[in-house]
């Protein structure tokens, strides 16, 4: 029996795709200049988030980002451990808050979109509902591809997925830490990443979405559909390193997001197939899923 009902999947699939078009987008909005150096190469300058950025590329670049994945798992298990839920909250609160002002930056002023961001880390941290935690994903992963895919050219970004999938595979199928993070931020009320919330009615056996993350509804068993964080932001990263390298190889900034997007079509018609197999009552790592509907993705940007 499949893990959750079509409808769920749906919705969970329609939030995955808005979320990738919407930072495809506001990462190509975020680049600054198109300039030719004097070699005659092309070269892609992206603004400076209001957060700042890492002076990194390459290698070091990849070695950053893993080392930022693994010391913030082993500070987040510890937290839980010691059940620190307030350190927690306003760690969360302040990710949320500065990944929020980066995308809203691209288009408002810097402190208008810090005010915007504010209210809604806020509301999404401390009055959660289904409704603000889904629509503040869809622009919090856009705000941290913003800072990183720029640090990374095409094959670096290309070897994260595959660590990052091969790191999935470890923390849930071997150490299982990630499905002891996961089920604390549910149990918690503070997932990253995208979550479904609905009731299982018993006679009727069909699924209600509720607007109100809770652990208990009257009148059925609840459960929620979801998707990491990462499973979201890893193969954004890596089709703007795509859609970079296209700019770079002399394709317009506009043609460039356009011809991206078979990336994040067949990432997510990877995960699909995943959500499809699985079956209640397991986990499974979405990386390596995704990273290969992103590798099938490229090909077909060059074979178009």
């Amino acid at each position: 029996m499949m893990k959750h009902n079509l409808r769920i999947i749906a919705y969970l699939m329609v939030l995955f795709f808005t979320t990738q078009i919407v930072g495809l987008y506001l990462l190509n909005q975020s680049i600054e200049t198109v300039e030719q150096t004097p070699e005659g190469d092309i070269e892609v300058v992206y603004s400076q988030p209001i957060t700042g950025r890492p002076e990194l590329e390459g290698q070091s670049s990849f070695s950053y980002i893993l080392a930022m994945v693994l010391v913030g798992t082993a500070i987040l298990l510890v937290i839980i451990k010691l059940r620190l839920f307030r350190l927690w909250k306003l760690w969360f609160f302040l990710a949320i808050w500065g990944a929020l002002s980066i995308s809203f930056s691209v288009f408002l002023d810097d402190m208008l979109s810090a005010i915007i961001s504010f209210v809604l880390a806020y509301i999404k941290i401390y009055k959660p509902n289904a409704v603000i935690h889904n629509m503040t994903e869809v622009l919090i992963y856009p705000g941290i591809a913003i800072i990183i895919s720029p640090m990374f050219n095409l094959f670096w970004a290309a070897m994260l997925l595959i660590a990052i999938s091969i790191y999935d595979m470890i923390a849930v199928w071997k150490s299982k830490h990630m499905i002891t993070l996961a089920e604390a931020q549910s149990d918690n009320e503070m997932f990253a990443g995208l979550m479904i919330p609905y009731k299982s009615e018993t006679k009727t056996k069909k699924a209600e979405v509720k607007i109100k993350i809770s652990k208990n509804i009257k009148g059925g068993k609840t459960t929620s559909a979801i998707l990491g964080g990462g499973d979201v932001a890893f193969p954004m990263i890596f089709a703007g390193s795509v859609m970079t390298f296209l700019i770079e190889a002399g394709i317009s900034k506009e043609m460039a997001f356009f011809r991206t997007l078979p990336i994040s079509l067949f990432a997510g018609a990877a995960l699909f197939l995943l959500f499809i197999k699985s079956e209640k009552g397991k986990f499974y790592p979405a990386m390596p899923f995704i990273s290969i509907g992103c590798f099938i993705g490229y090909g077909i940007v060059l074979l178009l």
